[in-house]
């Protein structure tokens, strides 16, 4: 079997099968394929695409190419959350310890790092003294038997096939292909080991999918990968039109995630939260519907039983939870207010552009090894439908460095639009696929 032959297969439209993209993947981790063949093959794959026979053997091998976890010893069902990436997305960090607080299910989750416009949890996390997102599997074991959920940062041992594609992807501009997406993101959760996983698939002006129709395509295909390889996978389809809550940032995003578990977080955050946690729970049979998870769900966001689960997360990783509640855990040198130029009604937030200025503030990064800088960031004030006054503040940019802030205010003052007539707000969940 040649390299070669095989990009010549997909370059001509052709389908492979299960050895030509074994060997391909084996062949691409002990060097024997080198990465300007890998390269190719990708490029053949953005422009050809994959059926589904095929997105499932790539999927399945690149799990295979590491270590698998395994959670019998626990006695109770384990089930994890994906989300394609969006602004101020914070959802994980109040979700694991509020799903984990009901007792009927254990939350391993293994997060990533903020890369362009979009957050990563990774970085919220580490925006908290002492707390460790680089543990070992032991560790990481240890802490989910005890506390019963669990964030922390992909493994060497786990996919590193997917560690070798997706740095080769985004070298040669192939990111945005739909099966290659699909098995990056299902061979690290399934590598998990979990019973069940549930996906937040983003949709809008701040998510990579900005077209509903290529939103459903990932969302669908990955539900069928679920089932040829026996996995409960459920699919919401979500709205990234907007920045999620208010917070943009790191440990602005830590603050609005204990909101959420005091029960006063934004209305959106809070509701969509609660939405992916009850499927969580019915995933994996925990209970007989979604409206059921909700409601228990709902009780342990009121009744504090998710806020003290999220501490003991949190401190069993070595963070300071009192420092998280210190002014100096958001405390910044600059903090400036945009205003509102007119009155009427917020009719368009440029989440893209809100996500920009995140990142030229400091919060994100442009290539992986930036430094974060984890106080800086934006409080959005203002959502779509909301009514506004000439001279409300719209956002409040807190940052550290004049020039960045600056350049900041400047997105952000061309990133919204005020009209006369009301607007309607926009919609949380555009479609759930099971």
């Amino acid at each position: 079997m040649r390299a070669v032959d095989i990009i010549r297969k997909k370059r001509d439209g052709e389908k492979l099968g299960k050895k030509e993209i074994e060997f391909i993947v084996k062949g691409a981790l002990s060097g024997e394929v080198p990465d300007y063949q890998i390269s190719a093959l990708l490029m053949a794959i953005y422009f050809r695409g994959m059926d589904l026979n095929e997105t499932t053997a790539l999927t399945e091998i690149m799990m295979k190419s590491g270590e698998i976890l395994e959670w019998s010893f626990l006695k109770k069902p384990t089930v994890d959350k994906h989300s394609t990436g969006g602004v101020g997305d914070k959802v994980s960090i109040a979700l694991a310890p509020l799903v984990a607080s009901t007792n009927l299910v254990c939350v391993p989750m293994i997060s990533g790092r903020a890369l362009g416009h979009t957050g990563g949890t990774l970085d919220k996390l580490e925006s908290i003294r002492g707390y460790r997102t680089n543990l070992s599997i032991e560790e990481f074991k240890e802490i989910v038997k005890n506390v019963g959920c669990s964030i922390i940062g992909q493994t060497d041992k786990l996919v590193p096939a997917d560690k070798k594609f997706y740095a080769l992807r985004d070298a040669t501009s192939t990111i945005e292909s739909i099966p290659l997406i699909a098995s990056s993101i299902l061979s690290k959760k399934l590598a998990e080991g979990v019973n069940a996983i549930v996906l937040d698939v983003k949709v809008g002006s701040g998510a990579f999918m900005p077209k509903i129709k290529e939103a459903k395509e990932l969302a669908m295909l990955m539900v069928e990968i679920g089932k040829k390889m026996n996995k409960k996978i459920i699919a919401l389809i979500t709205n990234m039109d907007q920045p999620l809550g208010k917070a943009v940032g790191n440990a602005l995003e830590v603050r609005e995630a204990i909101d959420i578990l005091k029960g006063n977080g934004p209305s959106d955050v809070t509701e969509l939260t609660l939405r992916i946690g009850s499927y969580m729970l019915y995933a994996v049979d925990a209970v007989k519907s979604p409206e059921e998870g909700y409601k228990k769900l709902k009780n342990n966001l009121y009744n504090g039983d998710g806020l003290r689960r999220l501490r003991r997360m949190i401190e069993a990783h070595g963070g300071d939870w009192n420092y998280i509640l210190s002014d100096d855990f958001i405390r910044t040198k600059y903090v400036y207010h945009i205003t509102a130029s007119a009155s009427g009604y917020i009719s368009q937030l440029e989440t893209y552009k809100i996500g920009i200025a995140s990142q030229i503030l400091g919060a994100g990064r442009n290539k992986i090894d930036d430094t974060i800088d984890h106080k800086v960031g934006i409080i959005v004030n203002k959502k779509v439908g909301d009514k506004v006054d000439e001279g409300d503040i719209i956002f409040e940019v807190r940052a550290n460095d004049e020039n960045r802030l600056n350049q900041a205010v400047e997105i952000l003052e061309n990133s919204y639009k005020i009209v006369k007539r009301k607007t309607q707000p926009l919609p949380l969940i555009h479609e759930i696929i099971e």
